[in-house]
């Protein structure tokens, strides 16, 4: 609503090529409203131009050079005077006439002489019409702000919990470093580069990448149920103690799932969470833990995971042993392709190994860093 900061008066432009007829309107309104007055079409089109907008324009129809339909089409096709209230002032009475007025965007026709007490109800009416659409109008951009407010505030949190619990597979180690940064970052490139191939672009939308990224850093949250013992060894592990690591995978998905039940709402980040946690060992041929799973049988996020878990397990240095070279590594994760990992997958990373190298080298362990067993 434009208030004139003197007199907290609306504003009001008329638009009339007669004078006399000018002054009568202008008088009768303006112990009311602010008035503004053209005596053309390009006139009013000068004034609206301005910086101060009127409430509610009272519009001639019958001027020379540019009549009032002309002068209302410009408004409406302009997005800064398209929403302002027109009403037709005009000496023709015809149904025709006005039907055309309206079909054109005025809110209302008032035909000439003019009578006060009808143009000043028109007036009042259209006005309080207009007040209540900004109030409105203001309030549903103050709501949106608040709802895309609580909304970033929500996210914050909720990145916060994520990785406070993936935390929690870390903590029982001083020197953990970054891999939980790295894998969600080579997940989340990975799934961009896919999104481009026809085959996984329905797969990998834009919301699901974002959740996979999210997601990513829980798939070890099941080690807080693994012993310091077995975790924490230096050495190679035994058979049975191999056997009971490998149940970080279901421990993981179990802890997940239980809290999915708690929520009262359904998170689509902890479903994929689950999915990765409980999988992210399986392997293309069937050669993988704890199900078995091959091929198809894998969701593409855990084929995803397995990429980047095992590039990162191989650069980066372990309790167990130094990170192998880059040259190497790809040499590992080429060797890989068709059993360990998605053959059009395991393509995809391979061609853009440099990227993936970027990302470790852009967030490598601080000196003395090394994850535990994994």
């Amino acid at each position: 609503m434009n208030i004139n900061e003197e007199n907290n008066k609306p504003i009001v432009l008329v638009v009339d090529d007669n004078p006399d007829n000018m002054t009568v309107v202008s008088d009768l309104l303006m112990p009311f409203y602010e008035i503004l007055v053209a005596p053309s079409g390009k006139r009013a089109l000068e004034i609206l131009d301005s910086e101060r907008m009127p409430d509610l324009i009272l519009l001639d129809v019958m001027m020379p050079d540019m009549d009032g339909y002309e002068v209302i089409s410009h408004l409406k096709n302009n997005p800064k005077t398209k929403d302002i209230p027109v009403i037709f002032l005009t000496a023709m009475d015809s149904t025709r006439d006005e039907e055309k007025g309206l079909e054109l965007g005025a809110v209302d026709y008032v035909t000439k002489p003019i009578r006060p007490s009808i143009l000043l109800a028109r007036v009042r009416t259209q006005v309080e019409f207009k007040k209540a659409r900004d109030i409105l109008q203001n309030q549903n951009v103050y709501l949106e702000s608040e709802i895309a407010k609580r909304m970033k505030e929500n996210e914050t949190i909720q990145d916060a919990s994520i990785r406070a619990l993936a935390r929690l597979a870390e903590v029982r180690d001083d020197a953990t470093g970054k891999h939980l940064l790295r894998t969600s970052l080579y997940v989340k490139t990975l799934a961009q580069i896919l999104q481009k191939d026809p085959r996984y672009s329905l797969l990998l939308s834009d919301r699901v990448i974002v959740l996979l990224a999210k997601s990513a850093p829980l798939h070890d949250i099941g080690k807080v149920g693994i012993p310091d013992r077995i975790l924490m060894k230096p050495g190679k592990l035994t058979d049975e103690e191999w056997v009971i690591m490998k149940t970080h995978a279901w421990l993981g998905a179990h802890a997940i799932e239980m809290a999915e039940k708690d929520s009262e709402v359904s998170l689509e980040f902890l479903k994929l969470a689950k999915e990765i946690a409980h999988w992210h060992h399986e392997k293309w041929d069937g050669s993988g833990y704890p199900d078995g799973l091959k091929w198809d049988e894998i969701p593409i996020s855990e084929k995803l995971m397995a990429i980047a878990d095992v590039f990162d397990a191989l650069v980066s240095k372990r309790v167990y042993k130094e990170g192998f070279s880059y040259e190497k590594t790809h040499e590992i994760m080429a060797a890989g392709k068709g059993n360990h990992f998605d053959p059009v997958i395991a393509d995809a990373f391979l061609e853009n190994f440099d990227a993936f190298t970027q990302i470790a080298d852009l967030h490598k362990d601080e000196a003395g860093a090394e994850n535990l067993q994994h």
